[in-house]
């Protein structure tokens, strides 16, 4: 992208980090336990259209596929070279998943396409801007009664994520995210029954469960 506005910022911020991306969430992020909570409170029933935004090297997709192989699962994601070690472990787990690359706050979709929108780790790479115009988009895309269930950097919840936070504002886009900004973006957006769903301790401080739906 050309502009600050637009700018892609890849996972870890540093294109040279891509290949370390997924042994690094296994390390330090307790991805295995947040990532199987977001897909149990997303409640995605068969026949489910999912769409997972941010999707990276396509754990939480394939995670999705394998626990709902009746639904419909699509990735997104703006790094071509994420998209191809998410290409490979798709091969690799022999299972039916879509990956398109594309941007978060244009999503290549038309409207009331999806029925859950799911996200992990994506929004604190976002301006202020660019989150608020991806919720937007989220909304757009989801059917009616459809919701959207993010995992991300939260409101620091104890003093240890909080003083991590001092520093993790100054590294990412986080602010929105560390000042508990993201539900009130939600219901911006078009969003109800708002909720920050539970807390999860990591290395790099609060990592927050949101749901949020959209009207029937």
């Amino acid at each position: 992208m050309d502009t600050n506005n637009n700018k892609y910022i890849p996972a870890l911020r540093h294109g040279w980090f891509t290949p370390f991306y997924d042994p690094l969430m296994q390390l330090f992020m307790r991805e295995s336990t947040f990532k199987r909570g977001l897909i149990e409170q997303a409640n995605i029933k068969k026949g489910y259209q999912v769409l997972d935004i941010g999707c990276g090297t396509a754990t939480l997709t394939i995670l999705i596929k394998k626990a709902n192989p009746d639904a419909k699962v699509t990735g997104l994601d703006g790094d071509p070279e994420i998209l191809k070690i998410a290409r490979k472990k798709v091969i690799n787990e022999g299972i039916d998943i879509k990956l398109d690359q594309g941007m978060s706050f244009e999503l290549p979709y038309p409207d009331r396409s999806f029925d859950r929108v799911v996200s992990s780790l994506v929004f604190h790479h976002l301006t202020a801007e660019n989150k608020a115009r991806t919720f937007k988009e989220i909304f757009r895309v989801l059917k009616q009664g459809g919701e959207l269930h993010v995992a991300d950097f939260g409101k620091p919840h104890n003093a240890l994520a909080y003083l991590i936070s001092l520093v993790l504002r100054h590294l990412e886009e986080t602010k929105e995210n560390i000042d508990g900004l993201l539900p009130d973006m939600f219901r911006k957006a078009g969003f109800e029954q708002v909720e920050e769903t539970a807390r999860f301790m990591s290395l790099f401080g609060t990592l927050s469960l949101y749901r949020a739906k959209k009207h029937e």
